[in-house]
């Protein structure tokens, strides 16, 4: 591992400290990047993903897909935990905090506005990080690609009934324009990129020129996430020293989610006798949230002001850090999984 990977957390402290600093000090700054926007998509932090996942798609070899139907296993884990678990039990910990631990402390119409955040949170699951997270964790980038790209389609049918019926409202206003550019953004367009390249430097007998431009990238990609952790926690630095207490209310229900998810997943994968480059992007595709299209539907619905804008927020505040802490786990067990090359 190079020094950015060896203490990628470190780093990403200090970018999380650097993006609250400059975000209280230098506010227009970032309420300019806020506004460069489309369909509630930020610009500058797609671009910044595309960054990061960039290196990645380019390792994704086409011609291995095909055999990812020969093992269901890791896919079938992530829609099982994805769709039928982690959106049920996020509601069932929002309820449980919100409603009878955190009773006397938060008022029922914020409380139900923070329920309705983390309800947003739980049923979208990670596009774009978790290439980052599969990355870390040496993970089969051709079996993630589709792990990812079949929860896309599955979100583009699902996300608006099942938000619906745990929000307890007849309709939900999905925006569209949000969820798709987001897929196009950050899978689509880095995966057509990422062939091209391929193509382009890769032959059958020589891999030297494309193993060159990945080793030139690597470094490019870790700034990225840098990046968008210094751009996330300014944008959002003026809540967070704001409203401290409310952030940690939010956070503890959340942190119980993520890690309770993981567990559940990493030992299911565990019982399954999954590949660990198969078994740790799966569970961390089920650990992790598409946050920003969380923050675009909460604020759609509830306001830019509301407790949901604000619990789904606190989403994307844990989100790095833990996902970090998941990583190191993922890889510090993974002699208890089988070798990559055995047979699911």
């Amino acid at each position: 591992m190079g020094l950015f990977e060896r203490y990628l957390s470190l780093w990403v402290a200090l970018a999380i400290a650097s993006g609250v600093a400059l975000g209280s000090l230098f506010p227009a700054v970032f309420q300019l990047f806020a506004s460069l926007e489309y369909a509630s998509v930020n610009l500058p932090v797609a671009v910044l993903i595309w960054l990061m996942i960039y290196p990645m798609m380019v390792q994704v070899d086409f011609a291995s897909i095909k055999d990812v139907g020969r093992r269901p296993k890791g896919l079938l884990l992530t829609l099982a935990v994805n769709w039928l678990i982690k959106p049920f039990t996020m509601a069932a910990l929002g309820w449980l905090f919100f409603r009878v631990l955190f009773a006397d402390l938060v008022d029922p119409a914020t409380a139900t506005e923070y329920i309705a955040g983390m309800i947003l949170l739980g049923v979208a699951p990670c596009t774009a990080m978790v290439f980052v997270w599969s990355q870390l964790t040496k993970g089969d980038a051709n079996y993630t690609l589709v792990q990812v790209s079949v929860n896309d389609i599955i979100m583009i049918f699902a996300f608006a009934p099942i938000a619906a019926f745990l929000l307890g409202v007849s309709e939900v206003s999905v925006p569209w324009e949000t969820l798709l550019l987001s897929v196009v953004l950050y899978v689509v367009l880095p995966l057509l990129a990422g062939y091209v390249t391929r193509r382009s430097l890769a032959s059958s007998s020589d891999l030297s020129r494309l193993t060159e431009l990945l080793t030139t990238l690597k470094p490019l990609s870790i700034l990225g996430l840098l990046a968008t952790v210094v751009l996330l926690f300014g944008f959002q630095a003026e809540t967070i020293l704001a409203k401290p207490v409310a952030i940690v209310l939010i956070a503890i229900p959340l942190l119980i989610q993520t890690y309770g998810i993981f567990a559940v997943a990493y030992g299911a994968a565990k019982y399954l006798r999954l590949p660990h480059n198969i078994a740790a992007p799966a569970c961390m595709i089920g650990t992790s949230n598409f946050f920003e299209l969380a923050v675009a539907v909460a604020i759609s619905l509830f306001g830019l002001q509301s407790g949901a804008a604000l619990a789904t927020v606190v989403g994307v505040l844990v989100e790095v850090p833990v996902m970090l802490s998941l990583v190191a786990i993922a890889n510090r067990t993974r002699h208890w999984f089988p070798a990559a090359a055995q047979t699911e």
